[in-house]
């Protein structure tokens, strides 16, 4: 069984990124699990909270299951052409003490949905100075941006086209393969 940690940058209650991390998670082949980590419990990074308290708990939770998966999938919004400051924050916590370790050598892919018409083209580049310093291996045979996710999305945040879906689908298995 190969077992991805999945991330949405977003803490919206309808977000389109956790709908379509929801989405990867039921279209992913039958060998692949991919799990719903949570950054909604992260607190904003402080040095002084960490020398005085350590790793907070919803950190510690998220560098277990980065620990225990093959692989991470990022599922990033776009906030002003870049990257969404709560999303950043959540893997600099996940990088400190033995985190970095963590990321050293791990498959990490990266997709996003956003309301206007180039999908997350930014947001997703934008990562890549980060996915280097931490020493991951980005993947980049495949690459997924929806675009225009109003159209695409219910009222809940859950994926309604079939065609993205169908991309979605594939966009994991090719993913998995690489694992």
């Amino acid at each position: 069984m190969t077992t991805i940690l999945g991330l949405s940058g977003s803490l919206r209650r309808a977000s389109f990124n956790t709908g379509l991390l929801r989405a990867a998670a039921d279209t992913a082949p039958d060998h692949v699990t991919i799990e719903i980590g949570s950054i909604r419990e992260v607190p904003l990074y402080d040095g002084d909270l960490e020398a005085t308290h350590g790793l907070p708990a919803a950190v510690q939770q998220l560098q277990k299951q980065l620990g225990a998966a093959d692989g991470l999938l990022l599922v990033t919004p776009e906030y002003n052409n870049g990257i969404p400051g709560v999303f950043k924050n959540a893997l600099d916590w996940m990088s400190r003490g033995p985190g970095l370790d963590l990321f050293a050598g791990m498959p990490v892919a990266v997709i996003g949905a956003s309301p206007g018409g180039f999908g997350t083209i930014l947001a997703q580049d934008h990562w890549l100075p980060v996915l280097r310093t931490l020493r991951t291996r980005p993947w980049f045979e495949g690459r997924l941006m929806v675009s225009r996710a109003g159209s695409l999305f219910d009222e809940n945040g859950d994926l309604t086209d079939d065609k993205t879906r169908e991309a979605l689908a594939g966009f994991i298995a090719g993913f998995a393969a690489s694992l």
